[in-house]
């Protein structure tokens, strides 16, 4: 399967430029940035949990293992017991999480279909509703699985130092984070590719 990238280009770019001239030198400095998509919400919210607090190569591995171990099925890794999960190299806890996800699959609690034609709000309150989903991962998905255009988030702690490195800020409170965001709509998305590279 040939790789996916968060797809923008100049309309979101020049938007971008015309709103922001800070963010607008940063991404004449930075040219265009490619991150991948995984459109395949479930396997990509199981990737989220696993991913939470730890190295990307270390969660790399844990998916692999897992990947190996159910083909990322909804249904057969419903099937696993949660130490058959834990086993591919996590907390009980994170397995526990990734049981709830295939539990809510299976049981159509979230019917992963149908979440695409949903808002970013009801997307949200769906996934926020598995024990072990919080707003940032739900967030995530938004961007980087149905690739919607306008998320800034303000959980995501790179995204927040990004903001101040732009804009030469020593704290950010919620209200400028809320006024920059708004500043970026709708093209939100497009933004936070340009303030998490400027947050390594």
């Amino acid at each position: 399967m040939a790789e996916q990238y968060f797809e923008y280009g100049e309309v979101e770019l020049a938007h971008l430029r015309k709103k922001d001239k800070k963010l607008g030198a940063a991404i004449d400095h930075m040219g265009i940035i490619k991150r991948r998509v995984n459109p395949d919400l479930f396997s990509a919210l199981v990737e989220s949990v696993v991913g939470q607090q730890i190295s990307n190569k270390a969660a790399a591995t844990v998916c692999g293992r897992l990947d190996a171990l159910c083909g990322m099925d909804a249904s057969r890794l419903h099937s696993l017991s949660i130490e058959e999960i834990q086993a591919c190299g996590m907390s009980m806890r994170k397995a526990a999480y990734i049981k709830n996800i295939a539990d809510a699959a299976v049981n159509k609690i979230i019917d992963f279909d149908e979440l695409p034609q949903k808002s970013d709000e009801e997307i949200i309150a769906s996934l926020t509703a598995i024990k072990g989903i919080g707003v940032w991962t739900a967030e995530m998905l938004l961007i980087f699985s149905l690739m919607r255009p306008n998320v800034v988030s303000y959980g995501d702690l790179a995204i927040r130092r990004g903001m101040m490195q732009l804009y030469g800020l020593n704290d950010l409170s919620k209200e400028q984070f809320t006024r920059y965001a708004k500043r970026y709509a709708p093209y939100g998305s497009v933004a936070s590719l340009y303030l998490w590279e400027m947050s390594h």
